[in-house]
C-alpha cells in the first residue's frame, strides 16, 4: 500500500484520478489540494464520489504534501508545474506530472510550441514520457514521469506502428476532434453551452502544441525524423477524442501489411483494442464506446487511389488521455499489476 497526493485535485483530470484511485487496492489517497475549495469535502466538487471518500481538499503546498506521501500527482496548468517541480525533485519523491512542462526531451521545443524558455532544462532528461505502450521498461524504473497530451496520445497510438514499420512518408496530416472537457473546467464564452452546442469549431487549424510531442515520439519509434501537421476541432460532445490521420506511404501496401504492423506492436497490450468491424454499427473507432475507460481503440483504412493509410484512434481524453494513463504509469513505477484499478469496461452512452 502506498500513500499518494494529488495537487490540483478539483479539476476534471484531478477528479478522474480521485475516482480511479478510490477503489485501487494498493493506494491510499492521503491528500487532495485545491486552494479555492480548501476545507470542502471532495464530493462537493466531484459529487460522483459521494460514499467513496470523506477526504477534504486542503490548501497545503506541494512540498507539504510531498513530505507525507510516497507518490505525487501534479494536475496543474501548463507553466505552473515547472515552477514547483525542481524543489519536489530534490525531495526524492516519485512524481507524475500531468502538465506539458516536462514532455519534451529537447528544451528548444518549448519556445516553438509553448512560447516560453524552459527554466529547468537539465530536468528534462530525468523525466520519462508516460506512454506505457512505448516506454514500459523506462517507466518501471522511473521516479519522474510526464503524462502525454490527450490529442498527442490518440495520434501517437494510431500512428506509431506505421512509423515503426517505416511506412510513413512525410508529412503526416492529422484531423483531431475533441469534446468540451478538453478545455478544462474554467468557463469562457467559447465553452458556454449555447456557443458550443450544435457546433463543430476548428480552433487550431495549424500549429497545435501537441504536434511537437507527436513528432518526438514518432521520430523515436521510426529511428528517423517524422514531420506532422494537425487541425483540431471542438465538437458537440463532452468527453472523447477522435484522430483521423492521413499517411502517404512509401510503397503500395496491402491490408495484411498494415495489420502486421499494428499487431506486431500491440499484440499483448491490455488497453489497445482494434475496432475493424465491416458489418457492425461501430465499424471504426468511436469515442462514444471508450468513455470512462483506459482503452485506446485503433483502426485503419486503405486508400488505394493515392496510396494512403487512414489511421484512426479514439480515446477518452480524461482517462487514456490523462488520469488513466497516469494511474497505469503509477502501477508500473510501483510494481503493481499494470491494469490494477483500470479494467472497468467503458460506459455505453445511449
Amino acid at each position: 500500500m502506498i500513500k499518494v497526493g494529488i495537487v490540483g485535485a478539483s479539476g476534471y483530470a484531478g477528479g478522474e484520478l480521485l475516482r480511479l484511485l478510490s477503489t485501487h487496492p494498493e493506494v491510499e489517497v492521503s491528500a487532495a489540494t485545491s486552494k479555492h475549495n480548501a476545507g470542502d469535502y471532495v464530493f462537493k466538487v466531484h459529487p460522483n464520489l459521494k460514499g467513496f471518500t470523506n477526504l477534504k481538499f486542503t490548501a497545503e503546498t506541494p512540498s507539504e504534501v510531498a513530505s507525507r506521501v510516497d507518490l505525487l500527482f501534479l494536475a496543474v496548468p501548463h507553466g505552473s508545474s515547472v515552477r514547483i517541480t525542481p524543489g519536489l525533485v530534490e525531495t526524492g519523491i516519485k512524481l507524475i506530472d500531468m502538465s506539458a512542462d516536462f514532455r519534451f526531451r529537447d528544451s528548444s521545443k518549448y519556445p516553438v510550441w509553448y512560447g516560453w524558455e524552459h527554466p529547468a532544462p537539465d530536468l528534462l532528461a530525468h523525466f520519462v514520457y508516460g506512454l506505457p505502450e512505448l516506454h514500459r521498461e523506462q517507466i518501471k524504473n522511473a521516479r519522474l514521469v510526464s503524462v502525454p497530451g490527450c490529442i498527442a496520445s490518440s495520434s501517437i497510438y494510431s500512428l506509431a506502428p506505421l512509423a515503426k514499420s517505416g511506412f510513413i512518408q512525410d508529412p503526416v496530416v492529422i484531423d483531431a476532434k475533441i469534446g468540451s472537457s478538453g478545455s478544462g473546467n474554467k468557463a469562457s464564452q467559447a465553452t458556454h453551452f449555447s456557443e458550443r452546442y450544435n457546433s463543430v469549431r476548428i480552433y487550431s487549424p495549424s500549429g497545435h502544441r501537441h504536434i511537437g510531442e507527436i513528432e518526438q515520439e514518432l521520430s523515436s519509434v521510426s529511428g528517423k525524423p517524422v514531420t506532422a501537421t494537425m487541425s483540431a476541432h471542438s465538437v458537440n460532445m463532452v468527453r472523447g477524442i477522435l484522430t483521423t490521420s492521413s499517411v502517404l506511404t512509401r510503397d503500395k501496401l496491402s491490408e495484411p501489411d498494415v495489420w502486421k504492423a499494428y499487431r506486431s506492436m500491440y499484440r499483448n497490450e491490455p488497453f489497445i483494442r482494434f475496432m475493424m468491424d465491416p458489418t457492425g454499427l461501430y465499424r471504426y473507432p468511436d469515442p462514444k464506446v471508450v468513455v470512462g475507460s483506459n482503452f485506446a481503440d485503433l483502426g485503419f483504412a486503405l486508400d488505394s487511389h493515392v496510396d494512403r493509410v487512414v489511421a484512426i484512434g479514439a480515446i477518452d481524453n480524461l482517462i487514456k488521455g490523462a488520469a488513466g494513463n497516469a494511474v497505469q504509469c503509477m502501477n508500473l513505477m510501483n510494481g503493481f499489476p499494470e491494469t490494477e484499478g483500470l479494467l472497468a469496461p467503458p460506459m455505453r452512452l445511449i
